[in-house]
């Protein structure tokens, strides 16, 4: 296991001086004291199939995790071909706008949605059955919502990424 190496602000750095991602983490993403025991983390080197990326953070969407589906989209987006890049970084803002939203941040969750949506539309047909057009309009409603001050259900924040055959 790598050392623990924390820079003068306590932040967790690699021997290089890179953020590392090792300090446990809170159901929303929120990190925790070193030592606390978090939810189980995503592997920083994780490497799927798109469709498995897909279902994958789906199940964890499902379950109320978004920020861990955004970890899991983002290794996607960091791993992926190039002509794919700026798909898979919508899908992992957007996944960040939902837990934004969770974690009560309605400034973040309005910037990262806004960024998806722009993402998103700007993809178009995407491959993979990645249905840009309802995150699209599921993002449109979630602003609205914030911007009207509506509560939000758990349902609302479940979208599917996916168009269901």
């Amino acid at each position: 296991m790598a050392e623990e190496t924390q820079d003068d602000t306590g932040r967790d750095r690699d021997e290089s001086g890179r953020a590392r991602n090792a300090r446990p983490r809170d159901r929303f993403g929120r990190p925790l004291p070193f030592g606390s025991i978090g939810i189980p983390r995503i592997p920083d080197d994780l490497e799927l199939p798109p469709r498995e990326t897909l279902d994958y953070a789906q199940r964890l969407i499902d379950d109320g995790l978004p920020f861990n589906a955004h970890e899991v989209l983002e290794a996607a987006w960091k791993t992926g071909p190039f002509a794919e890049k700026s798909l898979w970084q919508g899908l992992a803002q957007f996944a960040v706008g939902l837990t934004h939203i969770q974690r009560g941040n309605a400034k973040g969750a309005r910037t990262l949605l806004e960024r998806a949506a722009q993402r998103l539309t700007a993809y178009g047909t995407a491959p993979y059955d990645i249905d840009t057009a309802g995150l699209v309009a599921t993002t449109g409603t979630l602003l609205t919502a914030i911007e009207q001050g509506k509560p939000l259900s758990d349902n609302d924040l479940r979208p599917r990424l996916t168009i269901e055959h």
